[in-house]
C-alpha cells in the first residue's frame, strides 16, 4: 500500500509538473548546432588504428572553424565493445583505448577555450554483463546489487527475452539491446502481483539505480562536460506505455540540473516529443525513424540497404530529398506539425540529418549540391541541429564491411573520417592498415578535409556558412515562428517562413534534378526579398502572388525589406 500511495503522489507531481510548467531553456540553445564525434572513427594520436579522446582534442580547431557551438561524443567509457561502447562496465572510467579521464577533462577545457560545449552519450537504461553492478547482481546470495537488474524469481520459467542459464543466480535477466546489455532496474509501471520480481519505481533496488543515474551525470558535469544525450531515453521503466513513470525520473533530473547546473542541457533519444520534452522535461528530442515513422519520408525511404531492401517505411515510396521529386512533403509535414505545436513553449526537436545508426550516409547517391539541401532545410527548420562527422565533406558510406563492435551493416557509416588525400589512412592515423578500427575509402578522389578548405564552393565551405547563417540570424532562431508557404504532394519545391524580432526570412527549398515553380502569398512583402544566401533572384511578381522559381538541386534563404 505505501509503495502504490508513494508512487501515485509521484504521478500526480509529474502531471502537475507537466501541465503547469514551461521549460527554462539554456540561452546558447536558441541558435545551437551540434556536431556528433564517434570517438574511435575520429582521429587516432597513438598509432593504434582507433580514435581517441586527444585526438578530438588536437582537432579542435577544426571543429571551431566548423562554426559548430557544441560537440556530442559517443560512449568512451570502460567496456568489453560487443555493442561500440553502448555497453558499458565502468560508468567512471574513460576507456584506455580512448585515453584517460584526465584527457576527458582536458578535452572539456579546449572546448571551452572556444566556446564549444561538450556533451557525452548517458546510456541510461542498461550495463555490460561485464560492470561489477551485474556480476554481483547474478550471484546466488542476497547482496547490495540484486535488485538493480531485472531478473526473474525462477530460472524454469520463460518470458518474453529472458535470459537463463549463464549465472548462479536462480532466475534469467532481462537485457534491453543484445543479450550482453541486462536492464538497469527503475521497476514496472504496473507490477504485475503474480510476478512478484516485478518490482515498483519507488521499490529500494529501482530507486539506488536512480541514485546511481545522477551520481554518474554529476561525475561528468564535474570533469567539464555541459549536458549529456540520454540513449534510449524512454526505455527506463518497464511496461511504461504512455512514459508516465519514466519521465518522473527524468523530471527529478531536469529540476535538480536547473537548480545545480542552469546552463547545462538534456537530450534525449526519444522520437516522441511531447513525451520527452513536455512531460519528461528534455530541452531537446531527437526525430528517429523507429519511434517517427514520418521522418524517414525525408532523406531515406527510397535507399536501399546492405541486404537490398528499402531502408524506410515504405518500400514502394521516395524519399522527400529525392532526385525524381515524387516524394510527399505531407507525410513528414504533418506528424511534424503536432508534435511541433504539441512542445514548442517546453523545447526543441532535432531533426537528424545522419548518425551512427542511421544508414546509408546522408551522401548516398546525392551530389553535394543535394547534400546542401538536406542542411538548408535541417539548419532552418524550427529546433536544434545536429551534423554527423563527415557529413559536412560528403563522406560515402563503405558497403559491403563486416561487422565491427555490433555495428552490423551501421559498420558503412562508422568509418574514419578522411582528414587529407595522402595515401596513409586518408590522415586519420598513423596504423598499419589492417589495424585500423575500420577501413577508410581507398579512392584517390576521396572527399576530404585538407581537399575542400582550400575550395570556397566546396561542400565544407558551403555548410560551413548555413551554420554561420543559423548562429547569427534570429529569424533561425529554434524558438522562432514557423509557417509553410509551399508545401505539396509529389511536388517541389518547399517553401516556408521563419520570423523573430522584426526579422523575417523566407527558405525555399529544391532538391530534386527539375525546374521547379511555385506561387505564394506572403503577407507584407511588396518588394522581391533580398538573398542570404543561395540561388539569387527566384521571386517574381504575379499579381497578388508571388512565383518562386528554383533551379535543380538549390535553394536559399531570402529576407523579406520592410
Amino acid at each position: 500500500m505505501r509503495s502504490f500511495l508513494l508512487v501515485f503522489l509521484m504521478f500526480m507531481s509529474s502531471l502537475a509538473y507537466s501541465q503547469n510548467i514551461k521549460r527554462k531553456t539554456p540561452e546558447w540553445l536558441l541558435n545551437a548546432v551540434f556536431y556528433q564525434i564517434y570517438p574511435q572513427s575520429f582521429y587516432d594520436t597513438n598509432g593504434d588504428g582507433i580514435g581517441d579522446l586527444p585526438g578530438i582534442t588536437a582537432k579542435m580547431d577544426y571543429i571551431q572553424s566548423l562554426g559548430v557551438s557544441a560537440i556530442w561524443i559517443n560512449p568512451f567509457f570502460v567496456s568489453p565493445f560487443h555493442d561500440a561502447g553502448y555497453d558499458v562496465a565502468d560508468y567512471y572510467k574513460v576507456a584506455p583505448r580512448y585515453g584517460t579521464n584526465d584527457d576527458f577533462r582536458l578535452l572539456c577545457a579546449a572546448a571551452k577555450k572556444r566556446g564549444i560545449r561538450v556533451i557525452f552519450d548517458l546510456v541510461a537504461g542498461h550495463t555490460s554483463w561485464d560492470n561489477p553492478w551485474f556480476i554481483e547482481s547474478a550471484r546466488a546470495e542476497k547482496n547490495k546489487y540484486s535488485d538493480w537488474y531485472i531478473w526473474t524469481d525462477n530460472v524454469w520459467t520463460e518470458k518474453n527475452n529472458v535470459i537463463r542459464g549463464l549465472y548462479p543466480r536462480f532466475g534469467g535477466y532481462l537485457p534491453n539491446f543484445f543479450p550482453s546489455q541486462p536492464a538497469l532496474n527503475y521497476g514496472y509501471a504496473k507490477p504485475d502481483p503474480n510476478q512478484p520480481w516485478q518490482l515498483s519505481p519507488t521499490d529500494q533496488g529501482p530507486m539506488a539505480v536512480r541514485a546511481e543515474l545522477r551520481k554518474i551525470i554529476q561525475f561528468w558535469f564535474d570533469l567539464g562536460a555541459d549536458g549529456f544525450r540520454a540513449d534510449m531515453a524512454l526505455s527506463l521503466v518497464k511496461d511504461d506505455t504512455y512514459g508516465d513513470y519514466t519521465s518522473i525520473i527524468w523530471q527529478d533530473i531536469r529540476k535538480w540540473i536547473e537548480s545545480d547546473y542552469p546552463d547545462h542541457v538534456m537530450i534525449g533519444e526519444g522520437g516522441k516529443p511531447a513525451i520527452s520534452i513536455k512531460k519528461a522535461g528534455f530541452h531537446i528530442d531527437f526525430t528517429l525513424p523507429w519511434n517517427m515513422p514520418a521522418y524517414n519520408s525525408l532523406f531515406r525511404k527510397s535507399f536501399p540497404n546492405e541486404g537490398g531492401e528499402n531502408y524506410g517505411v515504405d518500400p514502394y515510396g521516395f524519399s522527400v530529398f529525392d532526385k525524381l521529386g515524387h516524394g510527399n512533403i505531407l507525410e513528414f509535414l504533418d506528424e511534424f506539425t503536432k508534435h511541433y505545436n504539441e512542445t514548442r513553449d517546453y523545447g526543441f526537436i532535432s531533426i537528424v540529418e545522419g548518425n551512427h545508426d542511421l544508414h546509408p550516409r546522408i551522401s548516398y547517391d546525392r551530389t553535394d549540391n543535394e547534400v546542401l539541401q538536406v542542411f538548408l532545410f535541417t539548419m532552418t527548420m524550427p529546433g536544434v541541429p545536429f551534423i554527423y562527422y563527415g557529413d559536412e565533406i560528403g563522406i560515402k558510406s563503405e558497403n559491403g564491411l563486416p561487422g565491427k563492435e555490433g555495428s552490423y551493416d551501421r559498420s558503412n557509416i562508422r568509418t574514419p573520417m578522411q582528414w587529407d588525400n595522402t595515401m596513409i589512412n586518408a590522415g586519420f592515423s598513423s596504423a598499419a592498415k589492417e589495424k585500423l578500427y575500420l577501413p577508410i575509402n581507398t579512392d584517390e578522389n576521396r572527399p576530404a578535409v585538407a581537399t575542400e578548405e582550400k575550395d570556397p564552393a566546396s561542400l565544407l565551405n558551403q555548410t560551413k556558412k548555413l551554420i554561420q547563417l543559423k548562429r547569427v540570424l534570429k529569424a533561425l532562431e529554434a524558438d522562432a515562428s514557423w509557417k509553410v508557404l509551399y508545401a505539396e504532394r509529389g511536388k517541389m519545391p518547399l517553401i516556408y517562413e521563419r520570423s523573430k524580432n522584426n526579422q523575417t526570412l523566407i527558405i525555399a527549398i529544391n532538391p530534386t534534378s527539375q525546374n521547379v515553380e511555385a506561387s505564394i502569398k506572403v503577407e507584407n512583402m511588396n518588394s522581391r526579398p533580398s538573398t542570404i544566401w543561395g540561388q539569387d533572384k527566384v521571386f517574381n511578381k504575379k499579381g497578388d502572388l508571388w512565383s518562386v522559381t528554383l533551379a535543380p538541386a538549390s535553394g536559399g534563404i531570402y529576407e523579406i525589406i520592410k
